[in-house]
């Protein structure tokens, strides 16, 4: 469905390096990183809304900068909560935000008002952060795109509400033809619903694989200090020494049955946390 290659986008203090991923037709795909990893660079840049310096995305075989007005009725945006036009009503909102898409659904938009308990009639700053977020989603949801695009769509939401935004997110790509990518820090979200994972560390994708794949390959490792050899630092990603010994990351093909160590297997979070501690260097993408 959706197509990116070698994006490349250069700041003064960051650059986006060679960014390419593809978003298939009927799926969920997880989009992680620590802060200033990229994420949001990528998908600003992915929709043009920020000139990338070069690379190509094409959305259902089409460049986007070449058909990007028709191209973005078929796409839903959505960066976190509803923040702007604080003093405007919902209502009001809406009915200037629906005249931008050919394919806005009054009675979807209504159904997602009920759903969420939303007062078309209260102004946006007397929103909660979660109110505010399911107000931004209501919008996403309401013209019938076929991707969408959310930046960490569930902050600010408490556990049940966020169970219910992945409830409606696995309904969107239900049917098969529709498509999810979404950015968040809330890794326990994306091991409940994600098909896939995108993983991005300055600027460039490290991690590009289905969530099962990426689970089955790493092994999480602890053991005494003393049984933390050279050689086995050297086949970590990553590790950390505490008073009890250490705790560290390893692909399972670079585990030996000679490595005196205890096992478990890894979650999001903690293959995250150990990429990050990982040293910098280019490595190869997985």
């Amino acid at each position: 469905m959706l197509k990116v290659e070698n994006l490349c986008k250069k700041y003064p203090n960051f650059e986006l390096k060679d960014v390419s991923f593809e978003i298939p037709k009927g799926y969920i795909v997880g989009f992680i990183g620590m802060n200033g990893a990229g994420k949001s660079t990528t998908l600003k840049s992915v929709l043009n809304i920020t000139k990338p310096d070069s690379g190509k995305v094409t959305f259902m075989g089409e460049d986007i900068s070449a058909n990007e007005s028709e191209i973005k009725n078929e796409i839903s945006l959505t960066f976190g909560a509803f923040d702007y036009y604080s003093r405007t009503k919902l209502k009001k909102i809406a009915d200037v935000y629906k005249r931008f898409y050919k394919n806005w659904n009054d009675d979807v938009y209504k159904n997602y008002i009920r759903k969420f308990n939303l007062d078309e009639e209260k102004k946006v700053f007397e929103l909660s952060a979660g109110m505010k977020v399911k107000f931004a989603l209501t919008l996403a949801l309401s013209h019938d795109a076929k991707l969408f695009i959310f930046d960490e769509p569930t902050s600010g939401l408490d556990p049940i509400a966020r169970d219910e935004m992945l409830d409606i997110f696995q309904g969107i790509i239900e049917s098969g033809e529709k498509s999810l990518l979404f950015s968040t820090h809330i890794t326990s979200d994306l091991d409940k619903c994600a098909d896939y994972i995108l993983f991005i560390k300055n600027g460039k994708i490290i991690l590009n694989l289905t969530k099962d794949e990426i689970l089955e390959s790493h092994m999480l490792v602890s053991g005494k200090k003393d049984d933390l050899t050279e050689d086995f630092k050297s086949r970590l990603i990553s590790y950390k020494i505490n008073s009890f010994g250490f705790k560290g990351l390893i692909k399972n093909d670079k585990l030996k049955a000679s490595d005196i160590c205890e096992r478990e297997k890894p979650n999001l979070e903690d293959i995250m946390i150990f990429y990050n501690k990982e040293k910098d260097n280019e490595g190869d993408i997985i």
